[in-house]
């Protein structure tokens, strides 16, 4: 049965019908994939960066207490933003541990780096104590039955004093961007920082003229290269990269794409579109050769007699932690370039041919080169990394034992 409203030749679509069809149906097509881009924008957090209770432990409050001193130490830097920390409040005391299930594996096989991160959270919790009206007194690895407690800090009433390290402590961010080429920094402001991060046994060398430069350049993009050409190291560095924003509100570590120092039109599309593990890898490269390696005003290196003394690389911590405060406070930016570090521990954890050692040892010759950083004037500002709150680093609020909170 027809009806008389049917358009004559229904069996058939005219040429004009066809259009039309087609018309609405790349409309559709586009307003779908407008659709899912959004959803995309929004699941990786394109309009949300820096955002969220993940980065909410930046709002530092005005201390006051002991518990105020385990909030500044939790934004200390650390290796891959991994917190490998856990603090034991009491009134008059603060412990802190080393977190055995938050490790970079391969990475860091013979735990350097984790020790200096610790160093770095150390020297934030002492710093801040002045300003809560607290004298801390800390006491390096004081259980040797323990080789995680690395610290014993011991607090007692003192008057509140004021610090501008304190207060650069919200502020300062690891800048991975390019700097300013063409701006060094003076030789004043290198020769203060290194008489402020020697001591303890550590010794601060700069890398500064142009073949210094250009050797420790070089050798790190080969590092970089050889992390990533060895698939135990490569697979370790990249479970802490967090991609989607809802993974960095849950689990509130590792480094994101908001503070790879891409430029912005490629963090975007990052956030938008998923990236395999060899695409972040390859532009982990290209930011190392490209713009990191050759923007630097000069490379540091922290030295200590023997790599190995746990208390030289929390000691190596706290020098590193205090430079890159009192650079913030200059408006310096400051980024740990470790990759040569970290091919140092892996040839010797898995008995390969020391070729980094080797060449490591050429450009620093006197002692152990076990935290190397490059420091120049910014181009943009840092942002944030995201940080897990104090509750979750107190010692009652979990295991020592237990197994970390993450997915990859």
């Amino acid at each position: 049965m027809t009806s008389d409203a049917t358009p004559r030749g229904r069996g058939r679509l005219s040429r004009r019908d066809m259009l039309r069809i087609g018309a609405w149906g790349a409309g559709s097509v586009a307003v779908a994939a407008a659709g899912a881009l959004t959803w995309r924008s929004v699941d990786g957090g394109v309009f949300a960066a820096g955002t969220g209770p993940a980065y909410e432990p930046w709002s530092l409050p005005a201390p006051s207490g002991p518990r105020d001193l385990v909030h500044a130490a939790i934004l200390a830097a650390n290796a891959h933003n991994t917190q490998p920390w856990i603090f034991r409040v009491e009134p008059d005391r603060i412990d802190v541990f080393a977190d055995g299930t938050r490790t970079i594996g391969t990475i860091d096989p013979l735990l350097r780096e984790q020790q200096i991160s610790l160093g770095c959270a150390l020297e934030n919790l002492l710093t801040v104590a002045p300003l809560a009206g607290l004298r801390a007194t800390p006491t390096l690895l004081p259980d040797p039955s323990d080789p995680g407690h690395v610290a014993r800090v011991d607090l007692a009433p003192t008057a509140r004093t004021a610090s501008p390290l304190a207060d650069a402590i919200p502020s300062r961010h690891t800048d991975r961007a390019a700097y300013l080429a063409e701006r060094p920094v003076s030789d004043a402001a290198l020769k203060r920082y290194r008489d402020a991060a020697e001591g303890a046994g550590v010794s601060l060398l700069w890398l500064a003229d142009d073949d210094e430069r250009r050797a420790f350049g070089d050798l790190t993009v080969r590092a970089t290269e050889a992390i990533i050409a060895d698939p135990d190291q490569a697979a370790d560095d990249h479970r802490w990269y967090r991609s989607e924003w809802r993974d960095i509100q849950r689990l509130r570590d590792g480094v994101t794409i908001d503070a790879s120092g891409q430029p912005a039109f490629i963090r975007t599309v990052a956030k938008i579109f998923p990236t395999t593990r060899e695409q972040n890898h390859d532009g982990w490269l290209r930011g190392t050769r490209d713009t990191q390696v050759p923007t630097a005003a000069a490379f540091g290196a922290l030295v200590v007699p023997d790599g190995h003394d746990p208390a030289a690389r929390l000691a190596a911590g706290r020098a590193y932690q205090r430079l890159h405060l009192m650079a913030t406070a200059d408006g310096i930016a400051m980024q740990p370039l470790c990759q040569i570090p970290e091919r140092v521990d892996r040839e010797e954890s898995a008995g390969l041919d020391p070729h980094f050692t080797r060449e490591l040892a050429d450009l620093v010759p006197a002692g152990h080169a076990i935290m190397t950083f490059r420091i120049g004037h910014p181009t943009v500002a840092a942002p944030p990394s995201p940080r897990r709150a104090v509750e979750d680093v107190l010692a009652d609020a979990q295991s020592r034992s237990g197994e970390p909170d993450t997915a990859y």
